[in-house]
């Protein structure tokens, strides 16, 4: 199963660790009506704080 999510992500030409990482920091409190934004084909990296360049 996390292999076939992974080739997933990998075809939507998104970064696998990237999406992973960001889908199980977010899943708790995303509303469970709205769970499609997060498959990878749908799914934008939620929206860090910008860091300053050195």
């Amino acid at each position: 199963m996390i292999y076939a999510l992974i080739t997933t992500a990998k075809l939507n030409d998104v970064d696998p660790r990237a999406w992973l990482a960001d889908v199980l920091a977010r899943i708790a409190d995303h509303p469970a009506s709205r769970l499609d934004e997060l498959l990878p084909w749908n799914w934008q990296r939620s929206r860090m704080p910008a860091t300053a360049a050195a």
